[in-house]
């Protein structure tokens, strides 16, 4: 997912035989949220279990939006370009596969 004149563009997706349709949309709702937020997915679930409001509203009022690991930002020169979800396993192994896709693309 990157960024390109405020508009959220998919430009590369791969699935692994096997996995689940429904992280389809998962992985490309994690990238959207990262990249929309310029922070980690994950991180968002600090805030909503620190803040009672936030937790209540943030996953019915904000579309696409996923607050938990497996979406990152892509960041160039301290400027969100864009950002990667994956999606398919536990969050945690997600995080692990999006944290390798940042690297290689650094």
């Amino acid at each position: 997912m990157f960024v390109e004149h405020g508009q959220r563009l998919l430009c590369a997706f791969v699935r692994m035989d096997g996995a689940p349709v429904q992280a389809i949309q998962i992985s490309q709702d994690k990238a959207y949220t990262a990249a929309g937020f310029g922070m980690p997915t994950a991180q968002w679930h600090e805030f909503t279990t620190q803040d009672a409001p936030l937790a209540a509203g943030a996953p019915t009022s904000i579309a696409r939006f996923v607050p938990y690991g497996g979406g990152l930002p892509l960041m160039v020169d301290g400027r969100v370009v864009g950002g990667i979800g994956v999606s398919g396993g536990h969050w945690s192994a997600d995080n692990t596969v999006a944290e390798a896709g940042v690297t290689a693309l650094a």
